[in-house]
């Protein structure tokens, strides 16, 4: 099983935004990302975000390219400041790969505590429209499988553009 952590793609300052949608900057980097991921033939069951309406557009267009079996769906406990324990013990009732779309500390944290058992420890570094794939094996223990960050794809763009 695969559990896909996403922080959303970044966003527009309060003052021009008072909801924070992304930001065109923002919007480009996730369209990248989710370009490139969509060749990765990825089978997710279902996007989980927090509600937040950089989060929302961020699930949207990851869910546009990619093959999502059934929806996007809000869910509580992915906001910034929410315990990781809630999802730790919804993820290991999940038996399909899901992704989660959310923001900061609380994706850190999360990745932490099922790589390491510790919220506290630092197991990822998590950039604004980054997506970490954990992957849990038999005997229940997940590790990192892959992590993919916009300037990722936009270095790669430029070098083949040479």
């Amino acid at each position: 099983m695969y559990i896909y952590l996403v922080q959303h793609a970044e966003a527009v300052t309060e003052d021009i935004d008072p909801s924070r949608g992304l930001s065109e900057k923002g919007m480009d980097d996730i369209k990248g990302i989710a370009r490139f991921i969509s060749g990765m033939n990825m089978r997710v069951h279902e996007i989980f975000h927090s509600g937040k309406k950089r989060a929302l557009q961020t699930a949207q267009v990851l869910a546009t390219h990619l093959k999502i079996e059934h929806k996007v769906t809000e869910a509580d406990g992915l906001s910034p400041m929410d315990d990781p324990e809630i999802w730790l013990s919804r993820i290991n009732d999940i038996t399909k790969n899901v992704m989660l779309v959310g923001h900061l500390p609380h994706m850190a944290k999360l990745a932490s505590l099922l790589l390491c058992g510790n919220k506290e420890k630092k197991a990822v570094h998590f950039e604004t429209g980054c997506i970490v794939c954990l992957r849990r094996d038999d005997e229940q223990h997940w590790s990192t499988d892959w992590i993919i960050k916009p300037k990722m794809i936009h270095e790669s763009v430029s070098n083949n553009a040479e």
